[in-house]
């Protein structure tokens, strides 16, 4: 039995469009083309298609993918394999589950004032957060900049202890964000602007984006999930707030 592109694009949640995206990359051809042009589908592809959405629910990259499927040619091998890392990420889920329940009760015993000092370690913040997961959704977005810019490269020659300070120095920031946006500061005031001169900083350590690009990062805090869970994990609004001030400093101080 065949199905149409339609009727998978139906069964699936996945649009044609993205369909027709993963044949041109030979992420998932069609076991046939009728003389419509259509597209067809068979069981075969189907279970392959369930691979590619299990693996895409991992938060794994389509070149990934692509190699991991083209790689199994058993198909409970394959499902076995996938099976490991859902229970993986299940577990890595529960610890996330477990850092939040320990945020809402520092946070509760701090409530009604309008800043962040009962979170002990900032850095618990973050525990149980996948930052390569994080690294790879951004770089798949923004794959010619990434290569042009050798952030890859930058990225790799960092130490351990170097990575670590990173992701200090970052947790450190959004939480200082957080702080202006529960203090009622505009997304424009001194003091954010001020905390974007050192996010912007440190993106052109790497990667020195255009005021277009800076724009189009800015958007993704709040659109893309990985960026915008991990805002919201710090405040409610955080991913929003982030959006809007980076608009307004790009537009102030970017050309």
């Amino acid at each position: 039995m065949a199905w149409s592109i339609a009727q998978v694009a139906r069964m699936s949640g996945v649009t044609s469009r993205t369909l027709r995206h993963y044949d041109e990359i030979g992420l998932l051809p069609p076991a046939h083309v009728g003389g419509n042009g259509y597209r067809y589908y068979e069981e075969s592809q189907l279970l392959r298609l369930q691979q590619v959405l299990v693996l895409r629910e991992l938060g794994l990259g389509l070149p990934e993918i692509k190699e991991i499927v083209e790689r199994h040619t058993d198909p409970v091998a394959a499902l076995r394999e996938h099976h490991q890392r859902l229970l993986t990420e299940r577990d890595r889920l529960n610890e996330v589950a477990r850092m939040v329940e320990r945020t809402i009760a520092e946070l509760q015993q701090n409530e009604g004032k309008t800043t962040m000092s009962k979170i002990s370690r900032p850095e618990n913040l973050f525990e149980g957060f996948d930052s390569a997961r994080y690294e790879a959704g951004a770089r798949e977005r923004w794959q010619e900049h990434w290569s042009q810019s050798g952030q890859q490269e930058v990225l790799a020659g960092r130490t351990p202890q170097e990575l670590e300070q990173m992701q200090r120095e970052a947790t450190a920031g959004m939480i200082r964000m957080a702080e202006h946006m529960l203090a009622g500061a505009p997304v424009d005031a001194p003091q954010v602007f001020a905390e974007l001169d050192l996010h912007y900083r440190h993106l052109n350590e790497s990667w020195a984006p255009t005021k277009a690009q800076y724009l189009h990062l800015a958007r993704m805090q709040a659109q893309e999930e990985q960026f915008r869970t991990n805002y919201e994990q710090v405040a409610e609004g955080l991913a929003a707030y982030m959006r809007d001030a980076m608009i307004a400093y790009a537009h102030a101080r970017l050309s």
